[in-house]
């Protein structure tokens, strides 16, 4: 659709309001003279009423000269001036004078006098008056009524009806109606307003869905940590009753109980610290500090608090690195992200397996790998993968797996710091986990800029 602007409209409106009563005007004179010439403009009523009482008065006055030629050609300069003419007749009906002997004019009226003394006829006069501007001013006032009623009516179409279904339809989005059509404009302006409140709507519609979505997300980890806390919890609570009631009677029963209320107690705090990661990673809170970070130190150390759990498990972990890491970031968070990540690799790798570690930089970047040699992720787990809850086994079984937050938390921690996370299968067998993050060079040229 082609559109207008304002101003140009405007102007359209202008001379359209200053040609429509013009045009009137033209045509109102063509009928009135048969000529669009305006050499001689119409006199106005005063002024034509005292050159015709002048132009009688003489007449009268002089009837016995009407046969005068000097005073025929002194009258003829009266007629012309006021644009009359004028036909003489002597008592008998016979013309004495004609001011236009061609009457090639055309003239508004004829006025006849009848001349007469002491009851005698003396004579006769015909007195051509010229046409007023009457009707040429009533054509211009109509021409101007005519052009506001019609600019109003288009004024209406192209401006006031456009801005008042913009504003019906702003009322019932409003109201929370999101499917509604905003009206077209052929007017630039107004159409400019109507595609920024279409990209409006499309926006709180997709802001709209993401908030749902996130709604869901929401009530699906609070039944998931009510069922993940219910579990220990109840084991918590059970042993300890036991202790109390003094069924563990012996001094290896009552350690035995005292270590699987630790084990539970391990269990929730483990819990509640993913869940407070999680918030925080989830929300934005709190701004990462920016320090010079050894990547492979922090895998080392991530290795070192997982070695506990592999060497339970007879798996072998080994970080190897053939240069230095550099990145600029929170070691205390990278620490977490890759500690879940092998806590994960561990978790999933069967008994005297193997979880291998590599870091090293390229093109700005500084990647890492983990490898291991379990079964790998399965088709349907690797586009779910870091969705927060999410396992692999639905049982939600602790013996097989963790809170279902690590794989989400360290995502997002990667992320935070500007880099990516990915996962997949190793061509020769097991999960790959492969990361990436900005060089500490390319991070200070980013803040540069």
């Amino acid at each position: 659709m082609r559109t207008l602007r304002i101003r140009k409209l405007m102007l359209l409106f202008l001379l359209f309001i200053l040609l429509l009563p013009w045009l009137l005007f033209v045509t109102a004179h063509y009928i009135e003279s048969g000529t669009f010439r305006f050499s001689v403009a119409p006199l106005p009523n005063e002024e034509q009423q005292r050159q015709q009482n002048e132009i009688v008065e003489q007449i009268e006055r002089n009837t016995e000269r009407w046969s005068a030629s000097d005073w025929q050609a002194q009258l003829k300069g009266l007629l012309d001036h006021a644009n009359m003419n004028v036909s003489l007749f002597s008592a008998s009906g016979q013309e004495i004078y004609r001011s236009d002997v061609n009457q090639t004019k055309r003239y508004a009226s004829v006025e006849r006098y009848t001349l007469m003394e002491d009851g005698r006829l003396k004579g006769r006069v015909e007195l051509y008056l010229p046409k007023t501007n009457q009707l040429q001013v009533w054509s211009i006032f109509t021409g101007f009524l005519l052009a506001l009623f019609v600019i109003g009516m288009e004024m209406r179409r192209y401006l006031i009806k456009p801005l008042e279904k913009l504003s019906a339809s702003v009322r019932l989005l409003a109201g929370g109606e999101w499917n509604v059509p905003m009206p077209a404009s052929r007017i630039k302006e107004i159409a400019d307003v109507r595609d920024a409140f279409d990209e409006m709507v499309q926006g709180l519609k997709k802001s709209n869905l993401q908030q749902t979505k996130l709604e869901e997300e929401r009530r699906f980890v609070i039944a998931a940590v009510a069922h993940d806390l219910r579990t220990p919890l109840f084991a918590l609570r059970g042993y300890l009753d036991g202790l109390q009631l003094g069924i563990a009677q012996s001094p290896e029963k009552t350690a035995k109980y005292i270590a699987v209320c630790k084990e539970k107690a391990s269990q929730l705090h483990r819990l509640v610290e993913d869940l407070f990661t999680f918030a925080k990673m989830d929300y934005g809170e709190g701004a990462i500090v920016k320090e010079i970070v050894n990547l492979r130190t922090v895998l080392q150390q991530s290795a070192d608090s997982v070695e506990p759990f592999a060497r339970q498990k007879n798996v072998t972990l080994a970080v190897r690195s053939a240069e230095a890491c550099i990145v600029r970031g929170d070691a205390h968070l990278l620490e977490r992200a890759i500690s879940n990540l092998l806590d994960n690799a561990v978790r999933y790798t069967p008994d005297h397996g193997k979880v291998s570690v590599e870091c090293g930089s390229a093109n700005d970047q500084v990647w890492f790998t983990i490898r291991d040699t379990g079964p790998g992720f399965a088709p349907e787990e690797l586009g779910r993968l870091f969705e927060p809850l999410f396992r692999g086994e639905m049982s939600r079984n602790r013996a097989t797996g963790g809170s279902g937050l690590g794989m989400t938390i360290s995502e997002r921690i990667i992320r935070r710091h500007g880099g990516e996370l990915a996962a997949g299968n190793d061509p020769s067998g097991g999960a790959l986990l492969s990361g990436r993050l900005p060089s500490v060079q390319h991070a200070e040229k980013a803040t540069e800029r």
